[in-house]
């Protein structure tokens, strides 16, 4: 398999299922001022060399491509099937008006299996014609992306084994940089794919515990244990204010926001 070349990494949500500010909300976050309390739901542009990969395609993802500049797709990694983690599943169409060359979305085998369900009309034995030339991978090991396009790019992704309660789901690792969205608790095997990290970007939902999600605490100790050189957390509810939440966290670990931008080199 290859190896990964230098990353470039955009944050395209950090918010929770709701997004934030949340619909009907008057709280101190939900009318902030300051543009990082405001979030789109989760999901990552990964560039990898001249490759894009993104991780989940959120009810949100029509606009995150046109915030942030998403012009290049080799491959969608699907973390897990929630809606707000695959309802933008439909916008990936306008990528193969120029490029019709078939792209793989890759998953956990349930999350396969429920977007199979869920989208006849592209997955199914006789998709729409308009529909986007997407197939699904059920992955379980480490796999190879290559590329959509003539310039023979490749990179390696390590999907990460979670828990966002009961549910399987599944983080995903690129070289030194790994994204863990909507996790409550990492089985110990999977600790030893996560050594080695320069950037880990990680759930934490909020202050007071949650029964799917890691609370701050939780978040904070398992960033400590895995022991990237920089992590950022993401997922953050209505309950979080950005500056306050922030100055809290130790050295090396910070709140991540929409639009931060971050490099990896190879």
């Amino acid at each position: 398999m290859p190896g990964s070349p230098t990353l470039d990494v955009t944050l395209l949500g950090t918010g929770t299922s709701t997004g934030v500010p949340v619909l009907g909300c008057d709280c101190p976050v939900c009318t902030s001022p300051d543009p990082k309390d405001t979030r789109l739901r989760c999901a990552a542009y990964v560039r990898a060399g001249s490759l894009g990969l993104l991780i989940d395609t959120g009810p949100d993802f029509r606009q995150q491509a046109l915030t942030y500049g998403v012009h290049r797709l080799d491959a969608v990694c699907y973390t897990h099937h929630h809606f707000d983690h695959i309802a933008g599943l439909d916008d990936l169409r306008p990528y193969f008006f120029q490029n019709r060359t078939p792209m793989p979305c890759y998953g956990p085998p349930q999350t396969v299996e429920i977007l199979r369900e869920k989208y006849d009309y592209v997955f199914g034995s006789a998709p729409y014609p308009g529909a986007a030339r997407v197939y699904l991978e059920a992955v379980a090991d480490a796999f190879c992306v290559d590329s959509r396009h003539e310039d023979g790019a490749a990179v390696q992704v390590t999907p990460v084994p979670l828990l966002h309660g009961s549910l399987p789901v599944y983080g995903y690792r690129v070289g030194r940089f790994a994204y863990l969205t909507d996790v409550s608790t990492i089985p110990e095997d999977s600790f030893a794919l996560l050594e080695g990290l320069d950037v880990l970007v990680l759930d934490a939902l909020r202050p007071k515990a949650h029964p799917t999600h890691l609370s701050f605490d939780e978040a904070v100790a398992t960033a400590e244990r895995i022991g990237a050189t920089q992590t950022f957390f993401v997922h953050m509810t209505h309950n979080v204010r950005h500056a306050e939440q922030n100055a809290r966290l130790p050295a090396g670990i910070a709140l991540g926001y929409d639009g931060l931008t971050f490099t990896i080199d190879a």
